[in-house]
């Protein structure tokens, strides 16, 4: 594997790749707009497709020619992509390293070898030479830049069992953390593409350790609030932004039950009162909380497997119903999604309401009912 890397290296960072002191091309302000929102999330990344406009413009093809959504400029895009994958490989670094690399860069800069940025921040990666990163020259050139990440990576103590967004945050603690995810898709199909253009490599790694499937841009798994006591809403939580109202009004109904006692039957009408058969069971809280927004669910968890549209996990809302135990078709347990990847459920017999994190869930269906 080394050896074939160096052989990479050597054929494929050619002059133009590795140019970055001398190169004086920098996006403009208007093509690079390097923001905390997630609300450009590419889910529907069409890899086939990708890995054809990837192979047109390594091959010399005009920029007017090839399209790949979520990049403005491929022509000068794809190539840094290629440098930045032919330098994980170079190191030995696993695909989903460079997955992280990709969806980093592409959230930083929109793989562009930017000469301005936050503060004194350079380059594809957005490094400051105040912080140690290298000299303003060094973090210009995407070789240097590329290796610098993948070091301060490998350094991370269990990266490779992280989402893609916590890798990525852990290396360049963003003041936007959850802002990775929405480049996951196009980073792994980038990755792929590029990868299978380099002999030998058809996948980029020979080593697969902790490779995951892309996680998706709109969910997290909650393991960013660590431990969440019994009743309590982790500390920096709030409801999304973009939230619809309706799922909005539900979440906060719910949360205002948090710490009342589990009841089977009960009916959520008086969590708080003393009657024990006013209090919540899981598919009451639901229906419940939704009935202040207007929106009328059926009683139990079996019916509220069909209340809707199914969603994929990957694409989750604040306010979809998660459902878990039993089976897809008949699950036994309900809870309602609300954002940054909580939930929040009335859990069984001695528990309170109480939020939890989405890792915590054997997910077998999520229903979408606004």
């Amino acid at each position: 594997m080394k050896a074939l890397a160096a052989g990479i290296g050597a054929v494929f960072l050619s002059p133009l790749l590795i140019a970055g002191t001398g190169m004086t091309l920098a996006a403009s302000a208007e093509a690079v707009q390097t923001t905390g929102s997630v609300s450009n999330c590419l889910t529907d990344i069409d890899a086939d497709k990708v890995a054809d406009q990837v192979t047109k413009i390594l091959d010399g093809a005009s920029g007017e020619d090839v399209h790949v959504e979520g990049l403005d400029l491929p022509t000068e895009q794809i190539p840094h992509a290629q440098t930045i994958v032919a330098t994980g490989i170079s190191l030995d670094v696993p695909k989903k390293g460079q997955i992280i690399a990709l969806a980093t860069a592409m959230q930083e800069s929109r793989l562009h070898n930017l000469n301005y940025g936050d503060r004194d921040s350079l380059g594809l990666f957005q490094q400051r030479p105040s912080q140690g990163w290298g000299t303003a020259q060094q973090i210009r050139d995407p070789v240097y830049a590329s290796e610098r990440f993948y070091k301060a990576l490998l350094a991370v103590d269990g990266w490779q069992q992280m989402t893609v967004t916590q890798a990525a945050q852990a290396v360049q603690k963003s003041g936007f953390p959850d802002a990775y995810a929405q480049w996951e898709p196009l980073a792994t199909a980038l990755q792929k593409a590029i990868a299978a253009t380099f002999p030998g490599n058809s996948d980029g790694s020979g080593d697969e350790t902790g490779d995951t499937a892309p996680s998706g841009c709109s969910t997290q798994d909650g393991s960013q609030y660590g431990p969440i006591p019994e009743g309590a809403v982790p500390k920096g939580y709030s409801i999304p932004k973009g939230a619809d109202p309706r799922a909005r009004t539900a979440i906060d109904w719910a949360m205002h039950q948090l710490g009342t006692m589990y009841q089977w039957g009960g009916s959520c009408t008086a969590a708080h009162g003393p009657d024990p058969m006013g209090r919540c069971d899981c598919s009451s809280l639901m229906q419940q909380a939704y009935a202040k927004a207007g929106i009328q669910l059926t009683r139990t968890t079996y019916t509220q497997v069909n209340e809707g549209k199914a969603v994929s996990v990957k694409a989750l809302k604040p306010g979809d119903l998660i459902l878990s135990r039993g089976t897809a078709a008949r699950p036994e347990h309900v809870g309602m999604y609300m954002g940054e990847g909580l939930v929040i459920e009335a859990p069984r017999t001695g528990k309170p309401v109480r939020i939890t994190p989405l890792k915590d869930w054997d997910v077998l269906a999520a229903r979408h009912v606004l």
